[in-house]
């Protein structure tokens, strides 16, 4: 996220060498507000509240988890619907 936003800002800090001088200032502050928001906000202010609000942050409120699906990607859901049997091991299997 940080190297998107850092190529970002080159590419609009570009835009403070163009000719048209409406474009001068529209790249600069495009260029500070993406920084601004990666450094300040994604890496200072968001972990921070996060981290005061606690197990907060994670709560749902009821009637928008019975609209939401319930998306299982990994497989989690039918591991714990249906566990896998332990392997045999050498003293369980028959002698012949």
């Amino acid at each position: 996220m940080t190297a998107a936003a850092i190529i970002m800002a080159s590419v609009f800090g570009g835009f403070v060498f163009s000719h048209i001088t409406m474009i001068r200032p529209m790249g600069f502050g495009l260029a500070v507000g993406v920084l601004f928001d990666a450094f300040v906000v994604r890496m200072l202010i968001v972990p921070s509240l996060m981290h005061l609000v606690g197990e907060g942050a994670w709560w749902m409120p009821k009637w928008l988890d019975k609209i939401l699906p319930n998306v299982d990607v990994e497989g989690a859901a039918l591991e714990r619907d249906h566990p896998v049997p332990a392997a045999a091991t050498e003293a369980d299997k028959p002698t012949a």
